[in-house]
């Protein structure tokens, strides 16, 4: 009998990247952390941390972003996915800037990243959240729920986008969550945004950094970029990709059924707030023995 244990990251690795936002060059390096430390995130120019918690989810406009006090760090969702993909419990997450690097767009440079560090087993057992009684939000017609399902983490969601090249393709999408199925189905899928917009961000300051490299570029009627797209439902796929991390920041795996329906960072925090606010719709559980445990994850080294 093996037991399933929490995990960190086993040797530390950094990476630099362009801050989407700021234009700017951000170094990013992930390290070892003890049991029971969970995700926290070290601005390393300004010595300030900030844990990953739902309630610091301050700014959802085109990113979640954790704010605490002064200190912030933005754009942390698609890290958050591949870290929650490869069934990180504890991990130090320096960045040396206010926005965690763009890379490609995607979660797969991080889950490179991670998996180039290696994934170390610790003491303790991996705490999980198992949704035990349905909660649900909304906004408009825009809604997200978690529910109880006994056979892992199931991911249903769906996008409704007038845009030609969007309508064209599926706006519907299932996962069931896995480190493997999560790497291959949704862990390439880039962020996507319109031209018409840039100007408009870029005189606020925002989408400074970007560009063809980093996103799925819109014009009026198609997709700019020479090589198309990754995933013939790219689009919904990366609102996904998105969604497992905004989810992650709940604190612990997810046991449930996700579904939604137009959601996006502000309405994935708000669910888990909703979560967190009732105690019982949840319950905390762990697995004495990994096979036990309905989510597979890659072996750890």
């Amino acid at each position: 009998m093996t037991k399933l244990n929490q995990r960190t990251v086993a040797t530390a690795i950094a990476a630099t990247g362009i801050g989407l936002h700021s234009g700017k060059k951000v170094t990013l390096t992930l390290k070892p952390a003890q049991v029971d430390t969970g995700i926290v995130f070290e601005r390393t120019d300004l010595g300030k941390t900030i844990p990953m918690a739902a309630n610091l989810v301050q700014d959802t406009m085109m990113s979640s972003n954790l704010v605490q006090g002064d200190a912030r760090v933005g754009t942390v969702e698609h890290l958050l996915s591949a870290v929650a993909a490869c069934g990180i419990d504890n991990l130090i997450i320096e960045v040396d800037a206010p926005e965690i690097p763009i890379m490609d767009g995607s979660a797969a440079p991080f889950l490179y990243l991670i998996d180039k560090a290696g994934i170390a087993e610790q003491t303790a057992l991996k705490k999980f959240i198992k949704i035990i009684k349905p909660v649900e939000v909304s906004d408009g017609d825009k809604w997200a729920r978690l529910e109880p399902y006994e056979a892992g983490f199931l991911m249903d969601f769906e996008i409704d986008f007038a845009h030609a090249a969007i309508a064209a393709t599926e706006q519907s999408t299932r996962l069931d969550f896995s480190t493997a199925n999560f790497a291959i189905e949704v862990g390439q899928a880039r962020t996507f945004g319109f031209l018409k917009d840039l100007e408009y961000l870029q005189k606020n300051n925002l989408a400074l950094g970007g560009s063809l490299d980093n996103a799925v570029v819109l014009d009026d009627n198609s997709v700019v970029n020479a090589d198309g797209l990754r995933y013939p439902n790219e689009f919904v796929r990366h609102k996904m990709l998105d969604a497992v991390g905004d989810l992650y920041v709940i604190g612990h795996p997810l046991l449930a059924k996700f579904s939604a329906f137009k959601s996006g960072h502000a309405l994935n925090n708000a669910l888990i707030r909703a979560v967190l606010a009732d105690e019982s719709c949840y319950k905390i559980v762990t697995f004495y023995d990994k096979n036990d445990c309905p989510i597979d994850y890659v072996e750890a080294a």
